[in-house]
């Protein structure tokens, strides 16, 4: 847990509690705060599963997973080409809209033509290509403070990334379904929607307690969260992903089944009080620590299954 992500704080946040429920369920636990030394303390823990509740780069694009690939040890949430691909918003987009997936379109632009030139007509999205959901999003409008075409010197996601995902603005509304791994294979436990009272869904926004109102189950259609479960499933198994995902979304409720896309897919959701995940495991029956609980098993079970593959 841990790391110097940008979301460090709610990995921590993630990893006590994670680490909580494992107690409480009777395993002993080694936290780790992840520094530059992460292998010699995993070495000299010597575990038999290996939480990840990291978020994030280097915990959640592949750079961890190799790690423990090479030390031969079994982790939580997906695997290495999982999570190289799902993290890279782009590579999502080439991975999951040839299977029947609608994403929004868009293209990858340099920071510096922004300063220029708009890359889309506005309203559009600006986003980083590889970071966690969330993370240094802004939305480019023509009533926006960033100037017009933006400044320079202006807040935003250009002053701290070289490049950014620029997407078209879908108005509407904001919603996700989680995906988890059992016995049976993976299933959706539902559809949430986020109310937000002002502004959109970003990273202050999910993680400050009464920023974001939690509709779960969302009051949409049945044909609505239906679709949203099929596109979950079905995004977790082109991509995957292993124990859990989570996929966002955003329905233009004027259009109907046309105005719903998939934003991403995420990997390693967060595991916080505030979470979506364990939210959305306890109105389906499945309690905090039995979640932690069944991500522990399909990690060993995922790691015998390789183990057999391998000889």
């Amino acid at each position: 847990m841990g790391g110097w992500a940008n979301e460090r704080e709610v990995s921590l946040m993630s990893g006590r509690g994670v680490a909580e429920a494992l107690r409480a369920k009777g395993y002993r636990v080694t936290e780790i705060d992840m520094g530059r030394d992460v292998a010699a303390r995993l070495a000299e823990a010597a575990p038999d599963v290996v939480f990840n509740a990291l978020h994030g780069v280097p915990g959640e694009d592949g750079s961890v997973q190799g790690m423990l690939d090479l030390m031969g040890l079994a982790y939580t949430h997906s695997g290495l080409a999982t999570s190289v691909i799902a993290i890279d918003k782009q590579l999502t987009k080439q991975a999951l809209v040839p299977q029947g997936i609608p994403m929004p379109g868009g293209r990858i632009v340099a920071s510096e033509e922004l300063f220029e030139r708009d890359p889309l007509p506005r309203p559009y999205v600006l986003k980083p290509v590889n970071e966690g959901s969330s993370v240094g999003v802004a939305i480019v409008t023509d009533d926006s403070e960033c100037g017009n075409p933006i400044v320079r010197e202006a807040p935003g996601p250009w002053r701290e990334f070289a490049e950014l995902l620029a997407e078209p603005f879908i108005k509407g509304r904001e919603l996700t379904t989680a995906v988890i791994d059992g016995a049976d294979g993976p299933r959706a436990l539902g559809v949430t929607e986020l109310v937000i009272a002002e502004g959109f869904y970003d990273y202050e926004h999910k993680y400050t307690e009464g920023r974001t109102e939690h509709v779960c189950p969302a009051r949409i259609p049945p044909e609505i969260a239906a679709l949203c479960e099929q596109y979950a499933l079905k995004a977790h198994k082109v991509l995957g992903c292993h124990g859990t995902s989570r996929t966002d979304f955003r329905w233009d409720d004027e259009l109907g089944e046309e105005g719903l896309f998939v934003l991403e897919t995420n990997t390693q959701p967060g595991m916080t009080p505030l979470s979506l995940v364990p939210e959305q495991a306890s109105h389906a029956g499945i309690d905090y620590a039995d979640l932690v609980d069944l991500l522990v098993k399909e990690a060993l079970r995922v790691h015998a299954s390789k183990e057999k593959a391998n000889g």
